[in-house]
């Protein structure tokens, strides 16, 4: 599935030889495909359809796509993410969504209650106007790192451009083949917030 609307990447080219030795997929690219019509996950059309191009459209997120799109990545920090107000919410994914420099686009969001590096990144991936992966162990899994690390912003951009790498400039296919290649028998058992073990970007 493509988010409408959201123009398409050239592949990063990373400049650390290190970038690349970080990651490397646990199967083969041909199988990208395969893997990715597998996967499907309960609320992922209705954000991506009723959330996403709204949001890229005016440039900031209202209070009840907010909650929704953090529910969606992990209800135990609903109550926290609950505490922004409107205003909160519009000032921080308008500053964000907006801004080209991609230290501050996710440390801004970072700054609201309830969200960190992996609900942050659901933010980006739904309602920015470039792409972005979702930061998720399940997708980390599939590209290597079985045990995640403490969150940076290294780390996270690293991740963000291996993955433009990888997918070219249309990274909808990953999300399915990293989703669905570690347990297929089991994608439609996960709850909605494990959804994002994903490395798609469209």
């Amino acid at each position: 599935m493509r988010l409408a609307g959201r123009p398409r990447l050239n592949p990063i080219r990373l400049g650390a030889p290190s970038t690349s030795r970080m990651f490397k997929i646990r199967f083969p690219p041909t199988e990208i495909a395969h893997w990715a019509a597998r996967y499907s996950f309960p609320g992922e059309d209705d954000l991506a359809e009723r959330v996403a191009p709204a949001a890229r459209d005016r440039g900031y997120l209202k209070r009840r796509e907010f909650l929704d799109l953090c529910r969606w990545k992990t209800p135990r920090t609903a109550k926290r993410c609950a505490l922004n107000s409107s205003q909160q919410i519009r000032d921080a994914t308008q500053l964000s969504f907006n801004t080209s420099d991609e230290r501050a686009k996710i440390g801004i969001l970072r700054f609201l209650d309830g969200v960190d590096w992996p609900t942050a990144s659901v933010l980006l991936h739904f309602c920015d106007r470039q792409p972005y992966p979702v930061l998720d162990f399940r997708a980390l899994w599939s590209l290597g790192i079985s045990h995640p690390p403490t969150y940076t912003f290294e780390f996270w951009w690293a991740y963000a451009s291996f993955t433009r790498q990888l997918a070219h400039s249309s990274v909808a296919v990953l999300e399915g083949a990293s989703a669905t290649h570690r347990s297929p028998t089991k994608r439609l058992k996960l709850a909605a917030p494990c959804a994002a073990q994903r490395l798609k970007l469209a």
